[in-house]
């Protein structure tokens, strides 16, 4: 298989887990290349995601990895199958590569929260809230890149037709900034409402008089994976996305959550805030 200049995020961690389970069986990169009947080299080059690997060599590799966990092998074969062109593959060298891996993210996940401290949760934008943020980018953003972007936002939000549970915490700031002005932020706030009333849909506010939180200083999107090993967090950064898997990192990010899922409104009283701040618009 040819290698890839860029792997995608989801392609360099199916590679970072081979070579997390490869290496607690205590397996040299000579042994496993002698398994596939490969040079080592290119051991080295799936385990960084540059290489493609077939489900038929995942499954070799784990079972001479003595790996026992069905299912994280099986998640890690669905991994390897997955080569159909995603629907966000039409943005791919028009739009930057972490917006991408964002959407492929979301799109072969099992379950999403996120937590927005600023602004109302990009699943569920409306196109003027959209274009409002991404028009206060600076430096500014070529008319053409926004309406790009705009769109790419949209169409992340068929996701959530899939019917897996999400789950986003707003703070208040985050539903009185007026992106876009009052009008703008009027039908975003009736656009959140609305959607909370998804079967699968639970949004969760945070208010002010809550004081302090955790991870008061970023956004995070937590990607359920199909096994818990598989779960991924995001944070966005001045630089762009930026992705993390390790089991300590992961930790952390559910327990904060599990601070966000005790101290926010419930879905119900969330609404009602909503629609309150809506009306004081």
């Amino acid at each position: 298989m040819p290698t890839r200049r860029t792997p995608t995020e989801r392609q360099k961690r199916l590679g970072a887990e081979l070579r997390k389970l490869r290496l607690s069986a205590g397996v040299t990169t000579d042994y496993a290349a002698g398994l596939l009947g490969m040079d080592r080299i290119r051991i080295a080059n799936m385990e960084s995601g540059i290489r493609a690997i077939s489900p038929e060599r995942v499954r070799t590799l784990a079972s001479n990895y003595d790996s026992v966990d069905d299912a994280y092998i099986e998640a890690l074969v669905a991994m390897a199958e997955g080569r159909e062109r995603g629907w966000w593959e039409q943005f791919r060298g028009t739009l930057p590569p972490g917006m991408l891996d964002i959407a492929e993210l979301e799109w072969n996940a099992a379950g999403l929260q996120t937590t927005q401290i600023l602004h109302v949760p990009g699943l569920l934008h409306t196109e003027d809230y959209a274009r409002a943020i991404f028009d206060a980018v600076l430096p500014p953003l070529p008319r053409l890149e926004v309406e790009l972007r705009v769109s790419h936002r949209l169409s992340r939000q068929r996701v959530l037709d899939r019917g897996f549970p999400y789950v986003g915490y707003v703070h208040e700031a985050a539903l009185r900034m007026q992106f876009g002005g009052r009008a703008v932020m009027r039908a975003q706030l009736d656009r959140l409402a609305a959607e909370s009333e998804r079967e699968n849909v639970s949004i969760r506010v945070l208010t002010v008089e809550t004081g302090s939180f955790p991870g008061a200083g970023h956004a995070l999107l937590f990607a359920e994976g199909q096994v818990p090993q598989l779960d991924t967090a995001q944070l966005d950064s001045a630089h762009g996305p930026e992705f993390f898997g390790a089991e300590a990192q992961l930790a952390k990010y559910r327990a904060h959550l599990g601070w966000m899922a005790k101290m926010a409104l419930s879905p119900e009283d969330s609404r009602d805030f909503v629609r309150t701040v809506a009306r004081q618009l």
